[in-house]
């Protein structure tokens, strides 16, 4: 494409950094939030970039809009225009500083308390300049338009659209409180646990199928559990509480089992129920500061380390 003087004007870096934006924001409304304009403003600069160019860069709807052919590779030199800038911004801010700087960070209730947490907290002493935001949910959000920088999930596979770094296995356990297995006794199979009051997660509307594998052999069985929830601190509570046997993740529990609180049963199954991995997931051709590739490796290095995973495996992407 050939584009004439006046043309070549409309693609200087702040016009390919504007599409970039508003292509992120997903809609007019959201991206005149993003750059503290009015949603007119923002239509009338993308008309005329859209006029100068002679080229449709957005498809619009009702609802939101999506990059063009052609809007889509401007949006690509966009993002590598806009990282040079950040990252250059970055450099001359924080010479002579401490490291410095935000990370929005969202991480699985269960998880995030029994495990993260105290990562964390570790981070935070060693970089006391970073700000961490961190939200604790089980769901994966729009990462873009709620400005996630970095998501921990449990999940056994990854969206395509993300990319991906390994964090630890997940392996749930059947468990109860002692007090619980003394009266009522702990199940000794599979079939055991339909007859069991259960205390475990579950999506709502969804039937609760338990997979459950030993070498070669792999059995599913449907479960109807008596107490469901999505925190697991509150499944946590209630096995201690002795309602019944819980089918949560190990590090959940794993402390009450060290110290004689709490013990399991058909420990020589894998279950599963939801993901079967941790993942750190982030979005690719994005600009990462200093702060948030900080973050990033210290959870991987400590991950390394408390599970002991392969460097290879923890450090493998999936785009």
């Amino acid at each position: 494409m050939i584009l004439d003087a006046e043309r070549q004007v409309q693609l200087d870096a702040q016009a390919l950094i504007f599409l970039v934006e508003i292509l992120d924001a997903g809609s007019l409304s959201a991206a005149a939030r993003r750059l503290n304009m009015t949603r007119a403003n923002v239509s009338y600069h993308l008309k005329r970039m859209e006029q100068a160019l002679g080229q449709q860069l957005v498809r619009r709807t009702t609802r939101s809009f999506e990059a063009t052919e052609v809007g889509m590779r401007l949006y690509e030199h966009g993002c590598n225009i806009r990282n040079e800038v950040a990252g250059a911004r970055e450099s001359v801010c924080e010479l002579g500083q401490l490291l410095r700087g935000r990370v929005r960070l969202s991480v699985p209730s269960g998880f995030g308390q029994d495990v993260l947490g105290s990562w964390l907290i570790d981070f935070k002493r060693q970089y006391p300049g970073i700000v961490l935001d961190v939200v604790f949910e089980n769901l994966i959000s729009d990462m873009l338009r709620e400005e996630i920088d970095v998501s921990i999930r449990v999940i056994s596979n990854p969206p395509e659209n993300l990319v991906a770094r390994f964090i630890a296995p997940v392996r749930y356990v059947a468990c109860a409180s002692i007090e619980y297995a003394r009266a009522h006794g702990m199940p000794a199979s599979l079939g055991d646990l339909q007859a069991c009051p259960l205390v475990t997660a579950n999506v709502s509307g969804r039937q609760l199928r338990l997979s459950a594998y030993q070498d070669d052999e792999r059995k599913v069985i449907v479960l109807e559990p008596t107490l469901v929830s999505q925190n697991f601190q509150f499944l946590h509570q209630a096995v201690r509480a002795g309602l019944g046997v819980g089918i949560v993740p190990d590090y959940v529990i794993d402390d009450d089992v060290r110290q004689g609180r709490a013990v399991t049963a058909l420990d020589d199954w894998q279950l599963s129920i939801f993901g079967t991995r941790i993942y750190m997931l982030y979005m690719p051709n994005r600009y990462h500061t200093r702060s948030i590739s900080t973050l990033i490796e210290f959870m991987l290095e400590r991950a390394r380390v408390m599970y002991r995973a392969p460097r290879r495996l923890a450090e493998s992407a999936i785009d």
